[in-house]
């Protein structure tokens, strides 16, 4: 995992963030109170946040899927961009995380535009899909526990509507999907999910180097 796109000089990337990020305050001040936790590597890289945004504007998403909450900065960038009568739904798992997120939205005065569920994300995408609410979603970002994607992929599929879009984090996952002799589990997920998408005909593709790799998935 990392918190800047993969393969940049670090004075590159310092040149990219300086000519193109347009990173609220608040966003920043929560990145940066991320970036000093112990996993603050965790965390998505401002200038992927920020084609996250654009994504969503270019879409017209009013009704988001945030799969994979952290410290909160995924699901605040939404709120902030969508429409007033956007939602974003937001899974996590983790209390202690989740009530800081909270702390973060409600300081940028968005709390009410995030629908919190503080579970296993596959329970909270089966209720969805159980209660009817498939196809119904303009857009869903997972960026959770590598070992269960292809469950993630598979229920988001079922809740986005035709044209919407699934991104997918950690694709490249620090370079180690390419290198055959690296065969823990969440790479092999990993590896295996990629390849799986690049066969999956109930969508177009393409998987974008930035972060630590962005796959991006329309539903046709």
């Amino acid at each position: 995992m990392t918190w800047q796109t993969l393969g940049l000089e670090p004075h590159l990337y310092d040149y990219l963030l300086s000519v193109s990020l347009r990173e609220p305050e608040i966003l920043t001040q929560l990145r940066q109170e991320t970036a000093r936790h112990p996993l603050g590597k965790m965390q998505i890289a401002p200038e992927q946040g920020q084609f996250i945004a654009l994504l969503l504007q270019l879409i017209g998403a009013k009704k988001t899927l945030d799969i994979g909450v952290f410290m909160g900065y995924s699901s605040l960038l939404m709120a902030l961009t969508l429409p007033i009568d956007g939602i974003v739904v937001s899974c996590e798992k983790s209390e202690e995380y989740a009530a800081i997120a909270r702390h973060w939205w409600q300081q940028a005065g968005v709390a009410n535009k995030i629908d919190l569920h503080v579970a296993p994300a596959k329970e909270t995408l089966h209720d969805l899909i159980k209660t009817g609410a498939s196809e119904t979603f303009d857009f869903a970002l997972i960026d959770a526990d590598k070992s269960n994607y292809d469950s993630y992929y598979e229920q988001a599929l079922q809740l986005i509507r035709p044209g919407g879009l699934i991104a997918i984090d950690n694709v490249l996952w620090s370079g180690r999907v390419a290198d055959p002799q690296i065969q823990d589990n969440r790479t092999k997920k990993l590896r295996s999910l990629n390849q799986k998408l690049h066969q999956d005909r109930r969508i177009t593709l393409s998987l974008v180097p930035i972060g630590d790799g962005l796959t991006l998935a329309r539903k046709v």
